[in-house]
């Protein structure tokens, strides 16, 4: 979206942390992007392995990091545009940035969605704090871009905001065809190979998305199931594997990315019971256009299920029942597929070009 930015003549500056994901540990880099400038923070930062810990010490550092430089560059902007989550620190920068200033809010995750899910006091708190945050900054901004429309709707419910500066606009597509083969060593030939790859947290309810892949291993001839991810959660999977045909591995570079789409015969998007309001998986658009078979667990009557049925995208499961999602998926496996049609439907739908527009609108 920056170098999209860059390229229509914009000066762009990005306040960002080094990287941090998915393993939340920083990752120093000093990489730049010609004609963007790139403030990276939060080099010292140290991560808990606790998750409602981890994000505290996230919005904390960054807010921090953002109000020690947002006075040396606040009378140079014309446009700021805050990237939902983390919000706090927007929520302490609205004080400090110009009336004049267009903000143009972006929306990735309802974290209010998903720390509902916990129990317990702590956890009541946490979510009424969250609460009190998103809502201010959703107020504040003069349009907001959603990722769904389930959640501008679920949003505007929440925090009470004006229909007129709420935008919908689906992720847009990034991958580009890269032939590798730096992953023949995983995808050995004559098997089948079914995977999920990328963050792996409870969103993806990963507990049952192994029971689900145990339960597929035992009952569909010659597969072979993956996970590329990294992080605690990760870890205490591949810790309690005892399948041999499981396996786990780092997340790819993302010079590979097209090649492990391609040599994945399905590829696995998985979310919660009751979390699919609350985002819309950002890689969806690269898969639609990477000539792999997608196997999608979602809330019956989301968003993605209406959208799949409404432009005869397969395969859309509504329930986390293991038995029928392996019978599926076994259906599914012998099932033609017409990527053409994927791959239309993903540049129909997903492009850059209309983010880019209604961020300057």
């Amino acid at each position: 979206m920056v170098l999209k930015l860059r390229d229509q003549g914009h000066h762009v500056k990005v306040l960002c942390y080094h990287p941090i994901y998915p393993g939340w540990k920083v990752n120093p880099s000093e990489e730049q992007i010609d004609g963007i400038e790139i403030v990276r923070m939060g080099k010292y930062v140290r991560f808990t392995k606790k998750q409602f810990l981890i994000r505290a010490i996230l919005e904390i550092t960054y807010a921090l990091n953002c109000l020690f430089r947002i006075k040396k560059i606040a009378k140079d902007i014309d446009i700021i545009i805050p990237v939902f989550p983390p919000s706090l620190a927007f929520y302490l920068l609205l004080k400090r940035i110009p009336k004049s200033v267009q903000k143009v809010g972006m929306v990735h995750d309802l974290q209010e969605i998903y720390s509902k899910e916990s129990k317990g006091f702590i956890y009541k708190l946490i979510s009424n704090l969250i609460n009190r945050v998103e809502r201010k900054c959703y107020q504040s901004c003069d349009k907001i871009i959603f990722l769904s429309s389930e959640m501008k709707d679920k949003a505007q419910s929440l925090y009470h905001l004006h229909s007129q500066k709420l935008l919908v606009q689906f992720p847009f597509i990034t991958i580009k065809e890269n032939d590798t083969n730096d992953l023949n060593y995983i995808f050995t030939p004559n098997k089948i190979h079914v995977t999920y790859s990328g963050a792996l947290g409870e969103k993806q309810n990963p507990w049952k998305l192994y029971d689900f892949f145990e339960a597929a291993s035992n009952q569909i001839e010659n597969l072979e199931l993956h996970i590329f991810s990294q992080g605690d959660i990760f870890e205490q999977l591949k810790k309690a594997n005892s399948n041999k045909q499981i396996h786990f591995h780092p997340l790819v570079s993302k010079e590979n990315i097209w090649e492990l789409y391609q040599k994945s015969h399905v590829q696995i998007v998985p979310q919660k019971e009751g979390t699919s309001i609350g985002s819309l998986p950002s890689k969806l658009p690269n898969l639609l256009v990477s000539n792999v078979k997608i196997f999608l667990i979602t809330d019956p009557g989301s968003e993605l299920e209406r959208f799949f049925s409404n432009h005869q995208l397969s395969r859309v499961e509504t329930k986390w029942d293991t038995e029928k999602l392996v019978s599926s998926l076994k259906d599914f496996l012998a099932t033609q597929v017409d990527y053409s049609h994927q791959s239309d439907i993903a540049n129909e739908f997903f492009t850059i070009d209309q983010m880019v527009h209604k961020i300057l609108e």
